[in-house]
């Protein structure tokens, strides 16, 4: 039986934080799905398109181990998982607040489908406080950004504070 896990988020930009977790999920599935959410009402920087062609360019080393496929998605998480045939949900830590929120959601989702798991990946410590919401306001207000991204990232973050 193929394992196929599906780590979603709306990755606005992908961070060096994501790219960790993605990196440590391929070692527990047979295929990663990476869930580029649709979510209008967060305002993102980056166009779906956009989203998915970063993220495929990013993951591209990973490919090499493993399928690796990135496809949106809009609507709950646990019905998208479901409908890719995915056993588990990954999902990365920073903090303490997070695990709150996540504890939350696992809870409800374990309640519409015993089946899929959710497996949490604590954020490197390096990556902890990295939020992509944050990086954001980085580079818009100015700021160093490639601690943060990748150089790809950091690019095409440039292009879009420059207009």
């Amino acid at each position: 039986m193929t394992r196929i896990g599906l780590y979603p988020g709306t990755f606005d930009p992908i961070t060096n934080g994501h790219s960790d977790i993605m990196g440590r999920a391929v070692k527990l599935v047979d295929k990663l799905v990476i869930g580029v959410a649709i979510n209008a009402g967060k305002g993102p920087m980056f166009s779906l398109e956009e989203r998915v062609e970063i993220i495929k360019a990013e993951t591209a080393p990973l490919a090499t181990h493993i399928e690796i496929d990135v496809q949106p998605y809009e609507g709950l998480t646990l019905q998208f998982a479901r409908q890719i045939g995915a056993t588990m949900i990954i999902r990365g830590l920073r903090a303490v607040a997070d695990f709150e929120y996540e504890f939350q959601m696992t809870a409800m989702n374990q309640q519409l489908d015993r089946e899929i798991e959710t497996v949490f990946l604590m954020a490197d410590p390096r990556h902890q406080a990295i939020a992509s919401r944050l990086v954001k306001e980085i580079a818009t207000l100015g700021g160093e950004v490639g601690k943060f991204v990748s150089p790809r990232v950091k690019e095409a973050l440039l292009a879009k504070v420059r207009g």
